[in-house]
């Protein structure tokens, strides 16, 4: 989104900040014994995976930006955190940053996301490790309509996007909120659903899901919750400090797959 929002317009609309899609592309093939359509797969299908060391102890994650739209430092350090605090990698969780040049377009599918991943992405599972795809894109959602706004999208069960531009115009101004602070509830949210969260893979120890937004918490103070980078959530975030976090229901329903 090319335009600033004021504070008071914010009011008026409702951002869809996640999006959760499963891309049609499934054209992945079996390059050097690494199949790579192992991680082209339904979100939350993974869910067990990434948060257990019954198969993979170890995780990586590919961070890719397009050139000028770097996620912080912090926020790539809270990223990590939230990892640790939730899955069990004995031999640790890698991050591997670099950026591209942008694609050049103004907005994007999830198609189109897709299909700079097939053509960009290096890493993918092998015997102990598990890959993680994050893209760091420019331009805007193509879903992006009557005020709603995509700020990220869980798509495949290791890939997630963040559409940086979009979050760069929603914060660090005026009656807006610090960047690291709306990109770490971004991303943590969009992972939220790649761990198969709320009801999307990952099995529900008691029923909290939210039946009017499905696959989101019915909790407003949990991460997880449907409106939590929402106009509303964007008004808070103005006194807060760090990021939403996932409430005891989601704990316990990632604990009951295999995570911490």
């Amino acid at each position: 989104m090319r335009l600033k929002i004021t504070y008071l317009f914010l009011f008026l609309l409702f951002i869809t900040s996640c999006t959760t899609e499963d891309s049609d592309s499934n054209n992945g093939d079996e390059n050097n014994g690494i199949n790579e359509n192992l991680n082209r797969q339904t979100v939350g299908s993974s869910a067990n995976d990434l948060l257990s060391a019954t198969i993979f102890d170890k995780m990586i994650v590919e961070i890719v930006y397009v050139e000028g739209l770097e996620p912080t430092e912090e926020t790539v350090t809270n990223f990590v955190s939230f990892l640790e605090n939730r899955t069990y990698k004995p031999n640790g969780i890698t991050i591997e940053k670099r950026a591209i040049p942008s694609p050049g377009n103004t907005s994007y599918s999830i198609q189109e996301i897709a299909d700079i991943e097939i053509a960009e992405r290096q890493y993918y599972n092998t015997n102990n490790t598990i890959a993680v795809w994050a893209l760091f894109i420019d331009g805007e959602s193509e879903n992006n309509a009557n005020g709603n706004v995509v700020l990220g999208s869980a798509y495949w069960n290791t890939s997630f996007v963040i559409f940086e531009e979009t979050i760069q115009d929603y914060s660090n101004s005026t009656f807006e909120p610090n960047r690291t602070l709306l990109e770490t509830t971004v991303i943590t949210h969009e992972f939220g659903h790649i761990f198969g969260l709320t009801n999307l893979g990952t099995e529900m120890v008691t029923n909290h899901e939210d039946t009017e937004h499905p696959k989101h918490c019915n909790n407003e103070d949990c991460l997880m919750f449907w409106a939590t980078e929402s106009s509303q959530g964007v008004d808070n975030m103005l006194n807060m400090t760090s990021a939403p976090e996932l409430d005891s229901q989601c704990i316990a329903d990632l604990q009951a797959n295999g995570g911490k």
